[in-house]
């Protein structure tokens, strides 16, 4: 069905990277980009397998400096195979290529409910005439250790022999992205290959500095006829089989491979190389391999189902299908987090940000065990952030803006700008807004789940740190009697400084300081929620005294929030900033997305400018609803009523040049808030950033899964006006003419499956049957209780 399929019709060399992503197969394992299996890595090109949480740390020199960087390591190829013909003397042609072999009727079908990836072509060769070829690969959602390529040859003129070469291939390196070029990309070490009978190869490696094992089977067999001849040919970096095989018009030759991947961080195993043989061993067939997938897949649809009509439909269901092969149920069998560009290309390194915040919300009404899992591995790296946070004298937690194996901070020191060639300093390790954004998904979590059990003990020890850190980090200004926090970083990113100032940071960033003063406020109420003995157990555990808490009270009442002009000032100063000629800049560029890299190759600097690079105060519209913002603004002794925030709202609308991938789905968040016409083509351009390609070369390098995750809950929350707390389902929908019916499913407390249904003027809930307890439904104006196995339908009222 069109609503379910992807195509890509004809061969584009120029898109190749593009498509690559966006068919990437996946299980939350393990991810494989959707590259042609003929050709390895190159200039069009770019076969790469990513396993969840397998990094390596390599040190490079960069601009006379030795810089430390730790990636998402590109493992061996599986996907390669390759096929010849040989001609009836045995002399052999040349391998196929896309490239050289001018193909026709080149088709790639991305298949989302079935989760499989098919190619089909036609070759013609000088002397064997044509030969049609159809490959249809999967990487297994019910077993996430496995994988598939099965290939059909048909010839369609003449009788001949193809050779083909089906391979594991260890010589393979990081080079994904091109700004990276300059860094060491070489991550595997002792490399080992062998065979166990006639069918199956195996390949053995590790990572250079990190020791994670890698063991990898491929077992590759011809369906029907026997071949002429299988050879196994292990060398020092290709385990490679090769086999010699009949066609001839009307007899198909059938080529499967079954291919098996472990590491040494699995669970439950002895050795990587020993158990990835075992595994291919004892694997079923393709028949048998594709009914398990599709029948796993089924059940995660089940799960996550989503109904919005037209383009826009199938565009969210793509997202949803790449967020489901990063973050799926095995995930909560790992000790990862959320990386930020999936298991789908190596930009940032594969390192873990902020994204969660845009991730969370949606599997916590699906899949709550696995955001329980992504917030364990917050908790794991516990220890390290209060390291952190001593090491620059604060108490608490100070989670590092770029994590990635155990927890240190990854982010860069410096970072390369494409349009003038030059190594910059990289400020934005001092995003610790971070820590912030780790709070709201724990106390997000356990309010979607009433996981008490976890708030009381794991998330009460990240929560408390992290309050420990702000009330630490805030500073008392006698002069204006308020709390400051200075030398940070906003989610805007373009501003690291003051112009010419001697060091980096700005002083009050109103997003960070709201967020500190909430973080505060839910610490508190946690603590006095807390039964007793759990409350001096948690205190004892991470060292508070309570005697602390005044001080967390007083700073969470009077943070310092800047204004101008009767707007929220991004931060202290941004007002004093100059205005930028925004009409001159479109004018002479095609794209001003990425602002402070035009400014900065003119040798000027973004730092001097009234511009934002996405959404910054107005991420505060994003995490709270209107009437939580109001609230939270009365707590720090601020007025800020809906003339303030749509004016606030209008003059970085102004201001904002949407170089990330976020920005736009935040202003469709905050714009629909209001009822603003404008929301509908920011909810376009967020649908449109990856599949589009809208950054500008991006998405080749992995997609943008917060981005993806968050179109899901712009659906799901944000124009439902959804809400999980005070142990009930709260709605509040927003009209949109250009979306007026949509619907979902969702997983709230014990329910599974409960529906809902926007059209305009009615709102239809089902809670199925069960033995759980009735649901609280809470609109602006009433309230309801709906009990397993009813359906009830709310009139709206009139906008």
């Amino acid at each position: 069905m069109p609503e379910w399929t992807w195509e890509y019709e004809g061969y584009d060399p120029a898109a190749e990277r593009l498509r690559e992503s966006l068919c990437t197969l996946g299980n939350g394992y393990f991810a494989t980009r959707g590259a042609v299996p003929e050709c390895r890595a190159g200039l069009v090109h770019y076969p790469a397998t990513y396993a969840a949480g397998v990094y390596n740390r390599l040190e490079s020199t960069v601009a006379g400096r030795q810089v430390v960087n730790e990636d998402l390591v590109n493992l061996p190829n599986w996907l390669l195979l390759r096929f010849r013909f040989r001609s009836a003397d045995g002399s052999a042609g040349p391998w196929f290529s896309p490239d050289v072999g001018q193909p026709f009727d080149y088709r790639h079908i991305l298949d989302l409910r079935r989760a499989t990836l098919t190619r089909t072509f036609r070759y013609r060769d000088a002397e064997a005439g044509v030969l049609g070829v159809r490959q249809i690969r999967l990487v297994h959602m019910a077993d996430p250790h496995l994988a598939t390529l099965r290939t059909v040859f048909t010839a369609e003129e003449r009788s001949g022999r193809i050779e083909v070469e089906s391979v594991l291939d260890g010589g393979v390196m990081n080079s994904n992205v091109h700004r990276y070029r300059s860094l060491d990309r070489h991550h595997l070490a002792h490399v080992r290959t062998g065979a166990v009978g006639a069918d199956t190869t195996w390949l053995r490696c590790r990572t250079s500095a990190s020791d994670v094992g890698v063991g990898m089977a491929a077992r590759t067999v011809v369906i029907g006829q026997p071949p002429d001849s299988s050879e196994v040919r292990p060398s020092r970096h290709r385990a490679v089989h090769r086999l010699l095989i009949p066609v001839a018009p009307g007899q198909p030759a059938v080529v499967e491979k079954i291919v098996a991947l472990h590491t040494s961080r699995d669970l439950a195993i002895n050795d990587p190389y020993g158990d990835a043989v075992d595994r291919v061993t004892a694997a079923g067939d393709f028949t048998a391999l594709v009914n398990s997938h599709v029948a796993a897949w089924a059940r995660l649809w089940r799960r996550a189902d989503i109904r919005v009509p037209g383009e826009a439909g199938r565009v969210l269901r793509l997202h949803l299908f790449h967020v489901l092969q990063t973050l799926s149920p095995h995930t909560a069998e790992l000790d990862v987090g959320v990386p930020a560009r999936g298991l789908h290309g190596e930009a940032y390194r594969g390192h873990v940000f902020w994204d969660e915040l845009f991730v969370l919300p949606f599997l916590n009404l699906h899949f709550p065990e696995v955001s329980r899992a992504l917030l364990n591995y917050r908790h794991r790296r516990l220890p390290q952030a209060c390291r952190a946070a001593g090491e620059v004298g604060r108490a608490g937690a100070m989670y590092p803006w770029q994590s990635g194996s155990d927890g240190r901070e990854e982010t860069q020191q410096l970072h390369l700008n494409p349009r003038s060639g030059r190594w910059l300093p990289d400020n934005s390790r001092l995003q610790h807004h971070v820590g912030s954004a780790i709070a709201y998904n724990v106390w997000q979590y356990c309010e979607a789940t009433g996981d008490t059990e976890y708030l009381h003990t794991k998330g009460a020890e990240m929560l408390l740190q992290i309050a420990r850190f702000w009330a630490d980090t805030a500073e008392f200004a006698p002069d204006i009697g308020r709390y400051r926090i200075r030398g940070v970083v906003g989610p805007d990113e373009y501003h690291d400084s003051y112009p010419d100032a001697a060091r980096p940071g700005i002083d009050d960033n109103a997003y960070t300081n709201v967020t500190a003063a909430w973080v505060l406020s839910r610490a508190l109420e946690l603590v006095r929620r807390l039964p007793a003995w759990r409350r001096q157990e948690v205190l004892e555990r991470i060292g508070l005294d309570s005697g602390e808490l005044p001080k967390w009270e007083d700073i969470s009442r009077r943070l310092l929030v800047p204004f101008h002009q009767g707007v929220i000032s991004q931060f202290d100063g941004y007002g004093d900033l100059t205005d930028l000629d925004w009409d001159g800049y479109r004018a002479r560029y095609d794209s001003i997305r990425r602002l402070d890299r035009i400014l900065e190759a003119e040798g000027d600097t973004v730092n001097r400018y009234q511009a934002s690079k996405q959404a910054d105060v107005l991420m505060l519209g994003y995490l709270f609803s209107p009437a939580e913002l109001r609230d939270l603004f009365r707590r720090l002794g601020y007025d800020v009523g809906n003339e303030i925030w749509r004016r606030t709202v209008d003059y970085y609308l102004k201001r904002t040049s949407h170089g990330s991938t976020l920005s736009s789905l935040v202003h469709a968040w905050v714009l629909a808030r209001v009822s603003r016409a404008e929301a509908w083509t920011y909810c376009q351009e967020a649908l449109e950033q990856d599949v589009a390609d809208l950054q500008g070369g991006t998405t080749g390098e992995g997609i943008h899964l917060g981005a993806m995750a968050g179109s899901l809950d712009l659906v799901q929350r944000g124009l439902t006006g959804l809400e999980t707390r005070e142990d009930a389902l709260r709605l509040d929908p927003v009209p949109l003419p250009a979306l007026s019916e949509y619907g979902f499913s969702l997983r709230y407390r014990g329910h599974w499956g409960i529906s809902v249904r926007l059209r305009p003027g009615k709102l239809r809930i089902g809670v199925p049957g069960s033995e759980e307890a009735p649901i609280r439904v809470v609109l602006t104006d009433r309230a309801v209780t709906v009990a397993p196995g009813e359906t009830c339908t709310l009139l709206l009222p009139e906008d």
